[in-house]
C-alpha cells in the first residue's frame, strides 16, 4: 500500500479476472466443482451461471477421456523417470490426433485448451503408473476417470489402488488446484506461453514449452525442496524434540550459513518477490492442510511446520539484514498438502501443471486475441 507517498508493506492478495481469491474460495463452500468453476472464471472473465457450469461439466466429462490407442501407444512407451518430460512427449503427440492443430483462431485454440486442461490429469497419472510399472516393477494398474466427479476426484480415484478418497481429501487437492490455477504473467512458465504463442505456433507446441518451463527446480520443484529441507531437519532434531525452539533455529541457522541441508543457504518455502506481509495462497492452503492434518492424526507435524514458519522469517531478516518482512509462500505447505493426500513425489510438479493449465490457456488466448493489435 501507499500512504501518504510511503510504500508500507500490506498483506498480499491475490484476483482472477477482478475477484479475490479469497472470496472466491469462500464461496465455493459445499461445492465441488470448485477448480472446474476457476477455469471458468479465467478463460472467459466471470463466474458460471448454475446452467453454464452444468453444460461447461458436461464438455471437461466428454473430453477427458484418452482413446485406448494413445494410453497403449503413447503414455504406456518409453516411460520416464520426470513424469514433467512425460507430459510434454504425450501432449506433442496429441497434436497428430488433431484434425486440425494448426489452426489458431480464437476458437479452436480455446477448443485444444479445454482438451488439455481436461486430459492432462489422465495423462499425468497413467505416466506415472507407467514408470512405477516399466521401471520399479510394480504392479500396472489404470481406472478410467468417471464421468460426474470433479478433476481432484478423478486424480484421486486414478492414482490410488482402491480408488478411495475422503470428503475432505478431494476438497483439499480442489482448493490447492484452484490456488496454483494463475499467477499473473510474469512468472517463468506463463512469460513462456506469451512468447511461444506471439510466434504464431500451434497450442500443443506452445503449452509443451511451458511444461518444460515449469519442470525447472526454480520454478516448479520449490515444494520439492521444502519437503526435502523438512526430512533433513527431522533427521537432525528428534521428534520428542519438534516442539523446542532452541534446536530449531539452531538447524535454521546451519542452513542460512551454508552448513546443512544443500548447502546453498536457502530456506525454501520461505520469501516471495511481490508478498511480503502474507502470500494469500499460503494463508489459505495453511488452513485446509491443518483441517487435513486433523484428519490425517498429523497435527504434531502440522505444528512443526508452523514453528519453522513462525521462526524462519525473523532469522532470514537478521542474518540478511532485511528491513522487507519475509513470509512463507504456498510451496511451503503444498508440499506437505500432497503428501498427506499420498501423491508421490514425481507427481508434485505435474500437480501444478495440471493446476496452471487453465492459466496458460487464458494467456494464450489473450495473446492471440490482441496479435495485430
Amino acid at each position: 500500500d501507499v500512504i501518504n507517498g510511503r510504500k508500507i508493506p500490506a498483506e498480499g492478495g491475490l484476483y482472477y479476472q477482478g475477484i479475490n481469491v479469497k472470496d472466491l474460495v469462500n464461496g465455493l463452500q459445499g461445492k465441488r466443482f470448485g477448480f472446474e468453476e476457476t477455469t471458468f472464471l479465467l478463460l472467459f472473465g466471470r463466474l458460471p451461471k448454475e446452467d453454464e457450469l452444468e453444460h461447461f461439466l458436461n464438455v471437461l466429462f466428454e473430453l477427458e477421456d484418452l482413446t485406448g490407442r494413445f494410453v497403449r501407444d503413447v503414455v504406456m512407451k518409453a516411460s520416464s523417470p520426470n513424469i514433467m518430460n512425460s507430459l510434454q512427449r504425450c501432449v506433442l503427440t496429441l497434436y497428430t490426433y488433431d484434425e486440425n492443430p494448426e489452426d489458431i483462431s480464437v476458437e479452436n485454440a480455446l477448443r485444444q485448451s479445454l482438451e488439455l486442461i481436461a486430459k492432462l490429469p489422465e495423462i499425468a497419472v497413467y505416466s506415472y503408473h507407467a514408470y512405477r510399472h516399466f521401471r520399479k516393477d510394480d504392479t500396472l494398474f489404470i481406472r478410467n476417470p468417471q464421468k460426474g466427479l470433479s478433476l481432484a476426484e478423478n486424480i484421486l480415484l486414478m492414482l490410488r489402488p482402491d480408488g478411495k478418497y475422503t470428503e475432505l481429501e478431494a476438497k483439499v487437492l480442489d482448493i490447492a488446484l484452484i490456488l496454483h490455477a494463475e499467477h499473473g504473467g510474469g512468472n517463468n512458465s506463463t512469460f513462456t506461453t506469451h512468447v511461444v504463442t506471439s510466434s504464431g505456433t500451434d497450442t500443443y507446441s506452445s503449452t509443451a514449452a511451458s511444461i518444460g518451463s515449469l519442470k525447472g527446480p526454480r520454478h516448479g520443484g520449490a515444494n520439492l525442496k521444502v519437503q526435502n529441507m523438512f526430512a533433513d531437519l527431522k533427521s537432525h532434531v528428534d521428534q520428542d524434540h519438534w516442539d523446542n525452539e532452541d534446536e530449531i533455529i539452531a538447524y535454521l541457522q546451519k542452513v542460512l550459513n551454508k552448513e546443512a541441508f544443500d548447502h546453498a543457504g536457502l530456506i525454501y518455502g520461505m520469501g516471495h518477490a511481490v508478498y511480503t506481509l502474507s502470500d494469500p495462497r499460503e494463508v489459505i492452503l495453511k488452513r485446509f492442510a491443518q483441517a487435513l492434518a486433523e484428519e490425517k492424526g498429523m497435527t504434531e507435524e502440522f505444528e512443526l511446520y508452523n514453528r519453522v514458519e513462525n521462526i524462519a522469517g525473523k532469522l532470514i531478516m537478521e542474518h540478511r539484514k532485511l528491513f522487507k518482512n519475509v513470509c512463507a509462500n504456498v510451496d511451503f505447505y503444498s508440499g506437505f498438502v500432497y503428501s498427506m493426500l499420498g501423491i508421490p513425489e514425481e507427481l508434485f510438479t505435474p500437480i501444478f501443471a495440471i493446476a496452471r493449465m487453465p492459466g496458460w490457456s487464458a494467456h494464450r488466448l489473450e495473446e492471440l486475441i490482441n496479435a495485430n493489435k
